[in-house]
């Protein structure tokens, strides 16, 4: 059985529903050229973003945990990876 797909209105938001006085100071289409040009944005949790002074200190933090992540680790011998036994 096919699954028909109903017609959206164009305007489904209830008139109610004032966003400017839901996010005062908010501006519509702020990152609008951004996101055009193909840009990631990602948004902090205020504790994370805390941690940082600025963008830039964020992008060299990143850039240092891409580092790590891509030096090959040692491995470990079958010594080392097998724990004590206790008698």
């Amino acid at each position: 059985m096919k699954k028909t797909r109903r017609k959206r209105d164009k305007d489904t938001m209830r008139p109610e529903y004032d966003f400017s006085k839901l996010l005062p100071g908010a501006v519509r289409g702020k990152y609008l050229a951004e996101y055009r040009r193909g840009t990631n944005l990602v948004l902090l949790d205020p504790d994370v973003a805390g941690a940082f002074a600025d963008d830039a200190a964020v992008n060299e933090a990143l850039r240092l945990a891409l580092r790590l992540a891509s030096v090959p680790r040692a491995r470990r011998s079958h010594r080392a990876s097998t724990s004590p036994r206790h008698a």
